[in-house]
Order: structure tokens, then sequence, then C-alpha cells
């Protein structure tokens, strides 16, 4: 008998493995210039997630990012919660509001330039990227769940049935 595919054709696999490090790399770029252009922690969250998600579309099952990590990306996530409170906390205790700029700001336009904002990006990213993966990963394992438990409600329904 015949081995079954994991994932999509060889030429999806093949176009992934080259485009999922740009993905990657353009959600890290979102994600370090989002004090000086539109984007930020959350959009490079987002297009850092698609990335992994992408992998696990083409991949499948044998996809080199397993859905076994979910105690790692549950810790990511805490992370970036923990590190974006801990900001906040940091500038309480230095006596300013809940989460202001107390690092000294340097030229305007410079990539290091923005005090604790880069540091808070840097929080919203690892907390989005990793609970919209682990969302992702939840509909996939609830689909296939729900796939086995409508074969077994519908033999359970016939049984009553008859």
């Amino acid at each position: 008998m015949a081995e079954k595919h994991s994932g999509m054709t060889l030429i999806v696999k093949t176009i992934t493995r080259f485009t999922v490090w740009l993905i990657l790399l353009y959600g890290i770029f979102l994600m370090i210039h989002g004090h000086l252009t539109p984007g930020g922690g959350f959009v490079g969250g987002l297009v850092v997630a698609l990335s992994f998600i992408h992998m696990k579309l083409a991949f499948g099952k044998k996809c080199p990012v397993k859905g076994s990590g979910k105690t790692f990306l549950h810790a990511l996530d805490s992370s970036g919660a923990l590190l974006f409170l801990g900001i906040g906390v940091a500038a309480f205790f230095a006596g300013l509001p809940f989460l202001s700029n107390f690092l000294p700001k340097g030229k305007l336009f410079d990539l290091f330039s923005a005090g604790t904002i880069p540091i808070l990006n840097f929080a919203i990213m690892l907390k989005v990227g990793a609970a919209i993966f682990l969302v992702f990963i939840a509909l996939n394992l609830y689909e296939h769940g729900s796939k086995a438990g409508n074969s077994e409600d519908s033999k359970n329904e016939k049984r009553e049935g008859e």
C-alpha cells in the first residue's frame, strides 16, 4: 500500500523553504522599525506567526515546526506579557507613570532612539506571534478532533436508533 503524502505538493514545499525566511525577517523588520514607520510589535508578531503557519500548511504533519512545542509557545506568550508588564513596573518604580519611557532617547529618526518603545514592541511581538500560532494549532486540533468525534457520534446515534 502506498504511503500517504503529508502536506502540499513538492513545488509548494520548495517555495516555502525559500519564502518562509523572508516572511520571518520581514516580521522582525516591522517590529524593529515600528517606532519609525507604520508597523510595530502587533503587526510584526502577526507576520512572524504567519511564517510559521505557512510552514505548517505546506508541510502538514512532517513540518519542522512541531505541534508538540505548545509548552514552548505558551512560555513565549507568557514571556512577552511579563516583559511588557516588567517595563511598566520598572517605570513605576522609577517614579514615573506606568509604561513611561524612562530610557535615554537618541537622535530623531535613529533606529535606537526611542527608549523603551523597541523593547515594548519586542514584547508585543512575542505575545501576539505566539498567541496567533497557538490559536492556529488549537483550531487545527479542534478540527481533527471534531472529525473523529462526528464519526463516533454518528455511530452512537445509529446504535441508539436500532
